[in-house]
């Protein structure tokens, strides 16, 4: 019984090592992968900065301004492009962007995604959402073209009126430890925010000196689109980022469990193997004494 015990021991300590190089393994590609993904982030996040503080300006420097990127509506139906991951292994990076997009629905009476990642495609759809599109296999490596055509979709449904708002739920990488879901309205424009009315206070001085041609309405025309795919593109590289840091810290501790989990079964074998060795030498004695 204790040979046996000690064969099953040491085959579970194979096992566990097996899962460790794995776990191992993975750790090392997502740190690779996190370094890149930072490296772009930090590059694009001035671009996206600046096309957001540029439009706020436009719009509250231009009184009385009609566009219809500007003008609430009534709230029908609200767009959400939530950004997920392709795979899983990330900890709870994917459940919790989904759950933060989920609570931001309750709010609303109907709602549709364009679900982006695997993950979100396939959570939504098997709970019967509304999908307005779908695009997977660029969370790890988005491009601005991918923005473009996600941006395009949103754009085009919210001219039609298909819905009247559109939110964008991704995830904003504070640290390789740290990320936090978020939520960013996208349509139409809200110029309600602390920054809006900071640049009107600055403005109030040569808003009125101030002209767009051909006109503030040509003008938005023109930007508002670039606005949108610029915040999703630094929305998706944010995701991108977070998800590696995610996924490394997931794996890392992985690693750390399976190092515990061999060490304590490496013991339970020292055991096994100790009371097997005292019970063959027991039985020898018994032995002997029963030839005397």
């Amino acid at each position: 019984m204790a040979a046996l015990g000690m064969q099953d021991i040491k085959r579970r300590i194979r096992s566990v090592n097996s899962t460790k190089q794995i776990t191992k393994a993975m750790e090392l590609v997502s740190s690779a992968k996190l370094r890149k993904a930072r490296e772009k982030l930090q590059k694009t996040r001035p671009y996206f900065e600046t096309i957001g503080k540029t439009i706020e300006e436009i719009a509250t420097s231009t009184k009385g301004i009609q566009h219809e990127f500007l003008n609430p509506r009534e709230i029908k139906k609200v767009g959400y492009i939530i950004i997920t991951a392709d795979r899983g292994l990330c900890g709870g990076y994917n459940t919790n962007v989904i759950k933060t997009g989920l609570s931001h629905m309750e709010e609303k009476e109907r709602v549709s995604v364009i679900a982006i990642g695997q993950k979100g495609r396939d959570f939504f759809r098997k709970r019967n959402y509304d999908l307005d599109g779908e695009f997977v296999q660029i969370s790890e490596n988005p491009t601005f073209t991918h923005a473009q055509s996600i941006a395009k979709l949103a754009i085009e449904l919210y001219k039609q009126e298909l819905v009247d708002e559109i939110q964008l739920v991704y995830t904003e990488f504070i640290s390789t430890i740290n990320q936090k879901p978020k939520i960013l309205k996208l349509l139409p424009l809200d110029m309600a925010t602390d920054t809006a009315k900071e640049n009107e206070e600055k403005d109030k001085g040569y808003s009125e000196f101030m002209s767009y041609e051909p006109s503030p309405e040509a003008v938005l025309s023109y930007l508002v689109p670039k606005y949108v795919e610029s915040m999703i593109y630094g929305a998706l590289m944010e995701s991108s980022a977070s998800e590696q840091g995610a996924r490394r810290v997931a794996m890392e501790s992985a690693t750390d469990n399976a190092t515990d989990m061999i060490d304590k079964l490496q013991l339970q074998y020292n055991r096994a193997r100790q009371a097997s060795i005292t019970q063959e030498i027991a039985e020898i004695v018994g032995g002997a004494e029963a030839l005397k």
